[in-house]
């Protein structure tokens, strides 16, 4: 068995240790030390990451209450080794972690309700519970777990006897047997927990509960805390910051200045899209009775080439096709009632590197190729009907 430094003193961040053993494994180095201060991945938080000696550690896990440790290269067996952990991702960690304990506590208390998942990602932290919150009651946790976290609580770690655990109330998210480790952060939360964690709540700093989505049958939270949030916080000011000069909006009205402009670009595209409209209307009438149609175009949007393509079929009494680009690639459209297109698209598709497709009467797409090399291959896969 390991000896868990970290348990008895989580900011412990050198360590020596006897290695007792080191074998390879799909190129990397297992290591077993006789006691360790890195924390193995478990319970939603991921593991340490250092140096033992001049090797890196990328990876530790438990396997049968042994702590082994992946490194980048061997150590000699039997020998002592100086262990270093990576000191900022562990704090990141601990305060992710303790973070999360007195927010669920708080959440789970007020509303009734289980936490049923937890993961520290990489930017974010996530929280599933097995309740619908409204955004007003996610306020109010976020507001309760800042104001408790600034009271500075002290945490407590213990690990009860089985008489003792059994008169005790504490949240899990499982059964558990055997000995079993009690984090409690005095009224906020009572949790069994194997993870690393602050000394007291004022070492969190801060919670930002980021967003509330509905997940199978309650919520998923999204939240960042210490350095996180304030690292997340920051990126929304500088955002809020350039959103606001281009807008030339105070910073705390970018919100409404967003809202003027989007009623602009709606009244904007209402105009394009009339004049668009009596603009298909005046080329589909020179196409009146012609029969086949081929026209280029500028770059439109994929719905209006469908209307073009359509308004033109209509008066053409033929097979239409539209292309609209920017002489490099292309986005098309083909109709013809009556007709089967798909193959001629196939053909349009593989002899200019494209792609698209569709049904019968009515095929779409993209092809990457100028002008004249459209109008070309145009004529090899659809002509001579």
């Amino acid at each position: 068995m390991t000896e868990k430094l970290y348990y008895g003193d989580a900011f412990l961040r050198t360590f020596t240790g006897r290695v007792l053993e080191c074998r390879e494994e799909k190129g990397r180095w297992a290591v077993v030390l006789d006691r360790t201060a890195f924390y193995p991945e478990g319970g939603g938080q991921p593991a340490d990451r250092g140096r033992l000696g001049d090797v890196e550690v990328d990876d530790v896990r438990e396997r049968d209450g042994q702590i082994v440790h992946y490194c980048g290269g061997p150590v000699e067996a039997g020998a002592e080794v100086a262990g270093v952990i990576d000191w900022d991702r562990r704090f990141d960690f601990m305060q992710q972690h303790s973070g999360e304990h007195i927010v669920s506590g708080i959440l789970c208390g007020a509303f009734q309700c289980d936490n049923v998942g937890f993961h520290i990602g990489h930017e974010l932290v996530t929280i599933d519970f097995n309740r619908e919150l409204s955004a007003e009651e996610v306020a109010e946790v976020e507001r309760r777990a800042n104001r408790y976290i600034w009271e500075d609580h002290p945490a407590e770690a213990a690990l009860p006897s089985p008489a003792q655990l059994e008169g005790m109330a504490y949240r899990s998210k499982k059964a558990l047997s055997g000995q079993v480790r009690i984090v409690t952060w005095p009224g906020a939360d009572c949790c069994a927990c194997c993870g690393t964690h602050v000394r007291s709540s004022g070492q969190v700093g801060l919670v930002k509960l980021i967003s509330c989505q509905r997940f199978r049958e309650g919520v998923r939270i999204e939240m960042a805390a210490g350095g996180r949030a304030l690292a997340w916080m920051n990126a929304i000011a500088g955002q809020n910051a350039a959103v606001s000069q281009l807008l030339s909006a105070k910073p705390r009205s970018t919100a409404e200045a967003v809202e003027r402009l989007q009623k602009e670009l709606y009244a904007l595209r209402g105009r394009v899209a009339a004049l668009e409209e009596r603009d298909f209307a005046r080329t589909a009438a020179q196409y009146a009775g012609a029969g086949d149609v081929l026209l280029v175009e500028s770059p439109m949007s994929p719905e209006s080439l469908r209307k073009l393509c359509g308004m033109v079929q209509e008066r053409c009494g033929g097979r239409c096709a539209v292309f609209a680009g920017d002489g490099v690639s292309y986005q098309y459209a083909v109709s013809e009632p009556g007709g089967d297109l798909r193959s001629g698209a196939k053909a349009l598709n593989a002899a200019l590197g494209g792609r698209g497709g569709g049904k019968p009467e009515f095929v779409q797409g993209s092809v990457r190729c100028g002008e004249a090399a459209l109008r070309a291959a145009w004529e090899r896969c659809f002509g001579g009907r």
